[in-house]
């Protein structure tokens, strides 16, 4: 699993082959991505930067050619290829020396092509090249800190009436009015908490993408492989505390939702509103009362529905399991998990194999992603994951052709 995901990095130019009828551009291989790029600009062996798809570029000298593109990285369709995240030679990265001959020397140090060619093969320069998720959502819901706004907005959702007046509303706008509010209204709850780290198994829910680790083709193990959902990451812990209490946590990706009505990155409250549907906190309790020496026990799943656009086409919200952890065992085979989930009325993802041994060829991995749904058959899957639970391997692989019908 990752941590933060890399935007742009530094990747070699694996490969080049052309493209039968265009002589102007040829089909860069980077780790396992396909992109397109201009004939003659690399030879293999390069090095370059890589930006994957979701990635927005700041408005700079270098990226101006993106402006058309409104500066995001996307999958796309281009001479009759697939073609996915954009590749820059270090060169790009260079602009005018300064006509004053005394700045060459500070303009040379802070050249951020010089910066860029002392990284390594595989280091992450997002930040150094200030790229952002193309999509802003994203940019406040995978962000390291939780919404700075988020605790007076959990304030304002306590007191509907009240904060609905003029006076406080015109205070809501100013942040030493926001400020001055708390003082009065708010309490300690409102605060969102971060994903929580003292929890030995637990750790949030990002597969990395299979185009980033091309090495897992030669591991010829058996895996499981479950449909990739899309929706919104969603765990749930059940903490044992002293004299038989217990703590309930409900979390998004990186954010503990300590109310129902805390606002979030959607129209509801979807996680609190699946703890309630499939009466979680009740079921965790009843499996920590059976197993007395265990301190936690934790689902994660997918909430999918009424979020990301609904691509699913679903009549209501439904959440998939797609991880049993406990405090004693870590993250449980799903081949044990799933009859447990379902015994407590619950979903797990489709399980499409257990035995699935990886192919010889990325093209032929990515070709296997792309298929209908188990969940809904009248529409495709966003694509599989893959896990080995003997060693801990996990990743994704998405499908292409999905990503370019809905625009990733």
């Amino acid at each position: 699993m990752n941590s933060e995901r890399k935007l742009a990095h530094i990747e070699k130019i694996e490969n080049l082959e052309p493209i039968p009828n265009y002589d102007r551009v040829v089909l860069a291989t980077i780790l396992g991505w396909k992109v397109i790029v201009r004939k003659e600009e690399f030879h293999i062996g390069d090095k370059c930067c890589y930006f994957e798809i979701d990635s927005k570029l700041p408005e700079a000298e270098w990226s101006e050619f993106m402006r058309p593109k409104h500066f995001k990285v996307k999958t796309q369709k281009m001479c009759k290829t697939i073609s996915q995240g954009l590749a820059l030679p270090l060169s790009a990265f260079e602009w005018d020396e300064p006509e004053d001959e005394s700045e060459v020397t500070s303009w040379h140090n802070d050249s951020l092509r010089k910066k860029l060619e002392q990284l390594s093969i595989g280091d992450d320069c997002t930040e150094l090249l200030n790229v952002k998720y193309s999509v802003e959502e994203d940019n406040i819901r995978k962000a390291k800190n939780p919404d700075p706004n988020a605790k007076y907005n959990s304030m304002a959702a306590r007191h509907p009436k009240l904060f609905k007046k003029k006076i406080i509303r015109w205070l809501m706008k100013r942040m030493w009015g926001k400020k001055l509010l708390f003082l009065f209204f708010g309490k300690k709850k409102d605060k969102p908490l971060g994903f929580p780290t003292h929890f030995e198994f637990i750790h949030k829910t990002d597969e990395e993408r299979v185009e980033n680790m091309p090495w897992v083709l030669e591991n010829k193990n058996p895996l499981t492989v479950s449909e990739k959902l899309d929706g919104t990451s969603s765990t749930y812990i059940l903490e044992r505390k002293k004299r038989n209490k217990f703590e309930f946590y409900v979390l998004s990706r990186n954010v503990r939702q300590m109310t129902p009505d805390q606002k979030c990155y959607h129209d509801d409250n979807i996680y609190w509103e699946m703890a309630f549907k499939y009466n979680i906190e009740q079921h965790l309790k009843d499996y920590l009362i059976e197993h007395p020496k265990m301190s936690y026990v934790c689902i994660q799943g997918e909430s999918v529905g009424n979020v990301q656009g609904n691509p699913l086409k679903l009549k209501e919200n439904q959440l998939f399991v797609f991880n049993f952890i406990d405090s004693n065992n870590g993250r449980i085979d799903s081949e044990v998990a799933k009859p447990i989930i379902e015994s407590w009325g619950m979903q797990w993802v489709p399980i499409l194999d257990t035995h699935y041994i990886m192919p010889d060829t990325m093209e032929e991995f990515k070709q296997y992603a792309t298929s209908k749904s188990v969940v809904n058959p009248n529409v495709y899957r966003e694509g599989v994951v893959l896990r080995d639970y003997n060693t801990g391997l996990s990743f994704k692989n998405v499908s292409r052709e999905y990503l370019l019908k809905h625009n990733g």
